[in-house]
């Protein structure tokens, strides 16, 4: 399935804690962002459950007999096992019978309709969401500066990007989806395009069953698209929407937009409710953030090309791409992120929280001639925080497309994404 062509993963090394320590590990995450190809990578015997040679097959005996599909060397990869839910009991059955770690992996691009996942497999099942590849993963940062290293106050960092506005551009409309990793750039620009197209016209609906138009799912991703990396209401999306399709009610927008979310195709970025000094009001609304910047590119039909000649939007796709990044560094630091706006238009484009308390601050800016107001407005964030109920943040750190990294001299740190890793 991997062959010899299979990039490390940041996941791998998550992936093999959570077979030592639980009886099986469920991997969720986007279609077409490796999921099966890092399970392949340890998996001693594998279930396809997508086999158009034996689907109708493996669906019988999971409903006659699933313990059947189990049998084979573990770890047991069942990939896409949400074709036949009632594998997720003969699992976790198995799993009390066996009484041993690393048994099986499970592999799914979409939630099943029922959440099954959401009520069982307590002490059990391992989680890990996975995403298309951040830049360090497809070899473009050279991750010279690592997220944790600055968790753990090594803040006299020094180091040069390579990655030009060029090829930022390029990346943003590539995408992450490890099979366009290393193709020539026509090949690498369309793949984005057909997931989209799978997306609208087969996935959206196969989630649930039933029918969505098609028509009505472009029209929302495109206004998803228009409006990433901000916090617009759920009436600007309708608005939007309601611009070309009259006769589309906000139930209907609420129904295609979960079920956008049950695929892993938006993942909203939720808003941060620190402890402040002062009763300021904070904004709750999440921002609106496609799993992958190239879904907001392909919707749009926009190429490296267009995005050059329109800075604003390229900005907000910048942001897109950054959230992604520091998404995929943070979960492997058991951390989440988060975006922070009050009432009086201080904000944070992206802040990063540990399980353990400790937190940072982001501001991301394209170029430098936004990095001062940035690091102005990161500092009147920190001094806003009541740190007799919080840490001190860890550090604040503008993220640029820039080519240097470097400490300025009130602390703030200058890091091009195109330096970090994890």
């Amino acid at each position: 399935m991997n062959g010899n062509n299979y990039l490390p993963r940041i996941c791998d090394s998550e992936l093999q804690e959570a077979l030592s320590t639980m009886g099986a590990v469920l991997i969720e995450g986007a279609k077409w962002c490796g999921k099966t190809s890092t399970a392949v990578n340890v998996a001693k015997s594998t279930l396809f459950m997508q086999d158009p040679d034996n689907t109708r097959s493996y669906q019988q005996i999971a409903d006659t007999k699933p313990s059947l599909l189990l049998e084979g060397k573990a770890p047991r990869l069942l990939d896409e096992w949400q074709m036949s839910p009632v594998l997720w009991d003969a699992v976790r059955f198995e799993v009390d019978k066996r009484a041993l770690p690393g048994q099986f992996i499970l592999t799914g691009s979409a939630v099943p309709a029922d959440n099954i996942t959401a009520h069982t497999g307590t002490g059990r099942f391992a989680r890990i969401l996975m995403r298309p590849m951040s830049l360090y993963e497809s070899k473009e940062s050279s991750g010279t500066i690592s997220l944790a290293d600055l968790f753990n106050g090594k803040h006299n960092i020094e180091s040069i990007s390579n990655l030009s506005i060029e090829q930022i551009t390029f990346a943003i409309c590539r995408g992450g989806f490890p099979a366009s990793i290393g193709k020539p750039d026509k090949v690498a620009l369309r793949m984005p395009v057909d997931y989209v197209e799978a997306i609208i016209n087969q996935d959206i609906s196969r989630v649930d069953g039933v029918e969505k138009n098609p028509n009505r799912v472009r029209l929302l991703l495109r206004s998803l698209a228009r409006n990433i990396a901000t916090m617009a209401s759920v009436q600007t999306i309708l608005n939007d929407v309601e611009a070309t399709e009259t006769s589309i009610s906000d139930k209907t927008v609420s129904t295609y937009y979960n079920a956008l979310r049950r695929i892993f195709v938006v993942e909203p970025l939720p808003a941060w409710s620190p402890s402040l000094r002062s009763k300021t009001a904070i904004r709750t609304s999440p921002k609106h953030h496609f799993v992958d910047p190239s879904i907001a590119t392909a919707v749009m039909r926009i190429n490296p090309d267009a995005l050059l000649q329109d800075f604003e939007y390229f900005g907000f796709l910048f942001e897109a791409l950054c959230a992604r990044d520091i998404r995929i560094y943070a979960q492997h630091n058991d951390g989440e992120v988060f975006h922070f706006r009050d009432k009086t238009g201080l904000e944070a484009d992206l802040l990063v929280q540990l399980r353990d308390g400790r937190w940072a601050a982001i501001e991301v800016k394209l170029g430098n001639k936004q990095i001062e107001e940035a690091a102005e407005n990161l500092l009147k964030l920190k001094n806003k925080i009541n740190t007799e109920k919080m840490q001190e943040p860890a550090f604040l750190m503008v993220l640029t497309g820039g080519q240097f990294a470097y400490r300025r001299k009130d602390g703030v740190l200058i890091v091009p994404i195109g330096c970090l890793k994890y």
